[in-house]
């Protein structure tokens, strides 16, 4: 009797392990992604070389297999899936790739280069979301579609909208108005300062150390151009892509600029261009979304 019973309960745990050692759907997820799924272990991985691209670096040609390929990987995650994901996208491809990332229900936690003197220069997208596989896949399916409905060739050399003159003439009262603070104007430009606190070691940072979200505009009233960067914890990150992506500016940059700090401070560096006080209705927007 004792035999027996020690024989059910270890097929009972070789039963369990199977299960948990199957691992996401790879059937489902290359079938709701478009993409045959490859499986490494217990993650399903799929994938997009950028074979359309003719990329250098350094003089030299990049092939897909040197990094030029986007990816996402799913893994269970306990109550559904986890998926992660590294996106190769021209310049011209990320505002419209990361809006439907957003849209899909993912988040996008880093985007910077990994390469010097790339040809055309190519920016990295990295996205995360837990969910059930069908959504998960679903919204992997909805980035990769916006990736290629966004390709040009050869990239665009810019974000459009209107010529925005040599010299800058605008005045701080308007913007000051929709930001709710005091600018700082120097020769028709205009910028704000709104510092954050972290503490690095020990010693606590802020405005002055560069831990500070900031915006300055120049141009025009009717054509002015805004750049700046967003101090953000973790937890605000999303919300402020969001903003920003709604009202029309651009996310070119998202990384860390220190290690050790805590809590924990995301950069977002940003990119917009049009009427001048659009632009901060949209910069006011993103900082509500921050400061709630």
């Amino acid at each position: 009797m004792r035999r027996a019973r020690r024989m059910l309960v270890a097929t009972a745990l070789l039963g369990a392990t199977a299960v948990v050692a199957a691992g996401p759907d790879a059937a489902l997820i290359g079938r709701l992604t478009g993409l045959e799924p490859e499986l490494a272990g217990d993650v399903v991985r799929v994938s997009l070389p950028r074979r359309d691209l003719a990329v250098t670096v350094d003089g030299v040609g990049l092939a897909p297999f040197q990094g030029l390929t986007s990816w996402a990987a799913f893994a269970d995650a306990g109550d559904g899936l986890a998926v992660m994901g590294d996106l190769a996208l021209t310049e011209d491809q990320v505002t419209p790739v990361m809006s439907a990332a957003l849209d899909a229900g993912l988040e996008v936690t880093a985007l910077h280069n990994h390469f010097a003197f790339d040809r055309p220069r190519v920016l990295f997208m990295h996205i995360a979301g837990r969910g059930t596989p069908e959504a998960l896949a679903q919204g992997v399916r909805k980035v990769f579609d916006a990736e290629r409905a966004a390709r040009h060739a050869p990239p665009l050399d810019g974000f459009g909208g209107p010529a925005v003159p040599a010299a800058s003439s605008l005045s701080a009262a308007p913007l000051e108005a929709v930001l709710g603070a005091t600018g700082q104007a120097k020769d028709g430009m205009v910028k704000f300062v709104f510092g954050r606190r972290t503490t690095v070691h020990g010693a606590e940072m802020g405005a002055a150390m560069g831990v500070a979200t900031w915006a300055v505009f120049a141009g025009s009233v009717a054509a002015a151009v805004v750049d700046g960067d967003f101090a953000l914890r973790e937890t605000e990150l999303q919300g402020v892509l969001r903003a920003l992506c709604h009202g029309g500016i651009h996310v070119v940059a998202i990384h860390g600029h220190m290690t050790g700090e805590e809590p924990r401070i995301v950069f977002l560096h940003f990119w917009g261009r049009g009427p001048a006080v659009d632009l901060a209705r949209t910069i006011r927007a993103a900082l509500d979304v921050q400061r709630s």
